[in-house]
């Protein structure tokens, strides 16, 4: 392609960041001679702070501003230290204690202490909050008590800093994912002085995640941030293993439109791309040493169904629509074969365990359903509407599936588009009748998927709520004696679950990104997790052609 050519092109896309566009240098070249990583993110972020946001594109943003008190190896998805440069579990695996490293250090060169994270997880539990993921700290003593208001003094929560630089903290039962919960961007600490000079400790989307405010603990901070156009971050020179961080800083770039994203990686403007359009995997496939990567990814893609709401009130309308969802067909045809179906919440061998699997492709019994709920070959139906956010490929499956409700119901489903911020907060408040969702575990274990649809859980916004399921998972699954015992009770909570019905479980994940050829240290896992420490750019190759 000629310059002149390339130049037409990068006008047409938007909010490309072309840094050396006086040389003609690609993003990708000038990036790789001066280490920075140009790196889809999907979407513009909702925001920066620790306790509230929610989505995997604030979240690759927060894990490089932030750290927790254990990081994931991305080649293992083994914990290994953070803030904490060790830790200790009692015998009987109830006390956990963390010691923290002493040349850990906040951006402004302030000491990271046990303190910080004690006065982190009052605000992260704080009923006040409404942080979503209040619920990641529930296996520490008397947390769920406070974070819903039963509890008042904190002092009583299991957690508590025995010296500047050692943290202890009681746990309910022996919890064996803990420690991968310290990767959790919920459980990360905040900078308290930051914080409380720009309000209440509580308070949301403050003024002190702005580049001139903000103050983190990651391996980067905050450099640039111009809205919907990119994100900047320049590694951080007080960050404790500092000489082991490779890339100088990296741009994230809000690229909703996914054929916008596949053009600027086409052209050398970025790295990595956060996902591929679904017509393009056939094209990828097919290349010679294809920079398109797909892999196994422990996450499931479904529908919320909101059950207070007409007529999804009634589980047999549920129950037909889940039937008629022809997933063997949408996964070959519209997703080209790159994910599987799914018909449980919880992705099939999770560390060995197996969904139960209640239902299948079923028309005649589905037509049964939603007559016997009033609704004979559609009569009556009182309409639905199926809210999504922007995304090409979203659109593709609910189109998809819009069709075979039609087809097979005889019943009419609407679609309505939001952006990302406005999504969020719809689902958030539940005002919505159906909702696509995707859940990505935060940690490797079953419980990251069942725990979602607790009474009153942050992130259920179904309104299912069954005490006997909620026993299951908080009481009996973490005092099982054995991974047998613990799988059989997640089984028959699971079963529970499906036999009500507030989702549709679609399809279980695989990521697909395309990776420049120069990015070293992105492995693929099955948490699909980048932890920004370990890449680095070689700085000798170019352009993709």
């Amino acid at each position: 392609m000629r310059l002149s050519a390339l130049r037409i092109l990068l006008l047409l896309i938007p909010g490309l960041f072309l840094a050396a566009c006086g040389s003609g240098e690609s993003n990708v070249v000038q990036g790789n001679r001066a280490g920075i990583l140009h790196f889809g993110n999907g979407t513009e972020p909702q925001g920066l702070d620790p306790h509230v946001v929610t989505g995997i594109p604030e979240m690759n943003i927060v894990n490089a501003l932030f750290e927790g008190l254990a990081v994931k190896n991305p080649y293992t998805l083994e914990p290994e230290p953070g803030v904490a440069q060790s830790w200790d579990i009692s015998a009987d695996g109830l006390t956990i204690t963390f010691h923290l490293n002493p040349e850990a250090k906040w951006s402004n060169g302030d000491p990271i202490t046990a303190e910080d994270f004690v006065w982190s997880w009052r605000r992260a539990l704080n009923p006040a909050m409404g942080n979503q993921y209040a619920y990641m700290l529930y296996p520490l003593v008397n947390a769920e008590a406070f974070a819903t208001g039963q509890l008042d003094d904190f002092a009583d929560v299991g957690v508590a800093a025995l010296d500047e630089h050692t943290l202890q903290v009681r746990l309910n039962a022996p919890t064996p994912y803990f420690i991968q919960l310290m990767d959790h961007h919920s459980t990360f600490p905040v900078h308290r002085p930051t914080i409380e000079k720009h309000g209440k400790s509580t308070d949301r989307f403050t003024r002190w995640t702005r580049v001139e405010n903000i103050v983190g603990n990651g391996a980067f901070r905050l450099k640039d941030w111009q809205l919907n156009r990119r994100l900047v971050v320049e590694k951080s020179d007080t960050y404790w293993d500092s000489d082991r961080v490779q890339l100088n800083g990296i741009v994230y770039y809000p690229t909703e439109n996914t054929s916008s994203e596949e053009r600027m990686f086409r052209v050398g403007q970025l790295h990595y791309t956060q996902t591929i359009p679904l017509d393009k995997i056939p094209v990828y496939r097919a290349k010679e040493d294809s920079p398109y990567v797909n892999a196994p990814y422990i996450g499931t893609y479904y529908y919320l169904l909101n059950i207070n709401e007409p007529p999804l009130n009634d589980v047999r309308v549920r129950q037909a629509l889940a039937m008629t969802v022809d997933r063997d067909r949408l996964t070959s045809t519209v997703l080209h074969g790159s994910n599987v179906p799914a018909y449980s919440i919880t992705p099939p061998g999770t560390l060995g365990y197996q969904p139960p699997t209640l239902f299948g492709y079923d028309v005649e019994k589905a037509r049964q359903l939603l007559a016997e709920a009033g609704y004979p070959n559609g009569e009556g139906w009182p309409g639905l509407e199926l809210t999504y956010n922007t995304s090409e490929a979203h659109l593709k499956i609910a189109v998809a599936l819009q069709q075979m409700w039609k087809d097979a119901l005889n019943i009419d489903v609407t679609l309505a588009n939001q952006e990302w911020k406005v999504y969020l907060d719809s689902v958030d408040q539940m005002n919505f009748q159906m909702a696509r969702r995707g859940w990505i575990g935060d940690y490797v274990d079953p419980n990251n998927f069942l725990d979602l649809f607790l009474c009153g859980g942050g992130n259920n916004s179904t309104g299912f709520c069954d005490p006997v399921f909620d026993d299951m998972i908080q009481q009996q699954a973490p005092r099982a004696k054995t991974r047998e015992e613990r799988y059989a009770i997640f089984d028959a909570a699971e079963t529970r679950l499906m036999e009500q019905m507030p989702i549709i479980p679609i399809y279980t994940y695989t990521s697909n990104h395309l990776i420049h050829p120069s990015v070293q240290g992105v492995p693929s896992n099955l948490m699909d997790s980048v932890n920004f420490r370990y890449v680095s750019l070689e700085n000798e190759l170019g352009v993709i052609e």
